[in-house]
């Protein structure tokens, strides 16, 4: 873009890669009593900490905003809102950081569940032989609920296994990789005959509460749920309520509506749900990574090319061409 840029973070801890960036670049740390006019100065905003709710709060109203705002995090719902949305401001997000890491834990939560790896481990500890029979994994039927980047790496992760697989996106369309992804319509159908349902799709005004009591209702009495898409998917009352009931067959919790869970939260011993604290795209370096692709697409700003993972702000993801 020329001249000196101003980068304003948001976050406790920036990552110290930014000491990389350009000679001249400016970088301020995010101050929540001064945010406002943080942003009317600001050329970029790094959310480092994708856990807050700050950027929307302290939006400009009038006069000057960020260029670029860039999220660390493969969901953007906490930094689209339509002041935002209206802005000229462009949105990217991290976008090829998180998928295979999210991919390879349902997989193993997939196979955990299977072959009742928790009974096992308990009977060891327990002390106690008792032989068991478990689910084949190959030719049971998966439905993954989101066709985009992370959807389609669980996808393919799943079939490697031989599950037989149905990807549901926003609308129906021939695919090169799976054939044809399904539309929402088709969901309904298809929950009745999936042994795992997998939700991995964006937090929209379309997708938010998309599994209720409705939905769960439509599952097979042995189906397992998993949730590694935004928490507000979920409404979580319906689900508790399928599990207390028996309606199905177990779920797994990755993400949650409020987070942290306290310890003495009610999902904590709700039967037949296993939680897990919002990890399942987090491996050993998974920091650094963010923060060199930031710096890769600094890079491009900086020289007036074409920024990677621009977000579609109405839609609310990265569109897959």
């Amino acid at each position: 873009m020329g001249g000196i840029s101003t980068v304003l973070v948001l976050g406790d801890e920036p990552p110290p890669q930014l000491e990389r960036l350009p000679s001249g670049t400016r970088v301020v740390r995010a101050e929540p009593r001064r945010l406002t006019d943080q942003l009317g100065s600001a050329d970029v905003v790094l959310v480092w900490d994708f856990t807050s709710d700050a950027l929307r709060a302290a939006w400009p109203e009038h006069g000057p905003v960020p260029a670029w705002v860039h999220t660390a995090s493969a969901g953007v719902d906490r930094v689209v809102f339509p002041a935002l949305i209206t802005a000229r401001t462009v949105l990217t997000n991290a976008r090829g950081v998180f998928e295979q890491p999210i991919a390879e834990y349902v997989t193993g939560l997939v196979l955990a569940l299977a072959k009742d790896f928790q009974g096992t481990w308990e009977l060891h500890r327990q002390r106690r032989w008792r032989h068991r029979e478990t689910m084949r994994v190959a030719g049971s039927r998966a439905v993954v609920v989101g066709a985009g980047p992370i959807g389609r790496a669980v996808a393919h992760t799943l079939a490697a296994l031989g599950v037989r697989l149905d990807l549901v996106g926003r609308t129906g369309r021939d695919d090169p990789e799976f054939g044809r992804v399904r539309g929402r319509a088709e969901l309904e159908a298809l929950l009745a005959e999936a042994d795992w349902v997998v939700c991995a799709a964006p937090l929209t005004e379309e997708t938010r509460g998309m599994f209720d009591a409705a939905a769960f209702g439509r599952m097979k009495g042995s189906a397992r749920f998993v949730n590694v898409g935004r928490g507000p998917l979920v409404v979580t009352d319906d689900l508790v309520k399928a599990l207390l009931e028996r309606r199905i067959g177990g779920a797994v919790l990755d993400v949650f509506e409020d987070e942290p869970l306290d310890h003495d939260h009610r999902l904590w011993d709700v039967p037949g749900l296993l939680v897990s604290p919002h990890m399942s795209g987090d491996t050993f370096g998974w920091r650094d990574e963010l923060a060199e692709q930031f710096l890769d697409n600094f890079d491009r700003w900086t020289s007036g090319r074409p920024l990677f993972n621009v977000v579609d702000k109405r839609l609310g993801y990265v569109p897959v061409p």
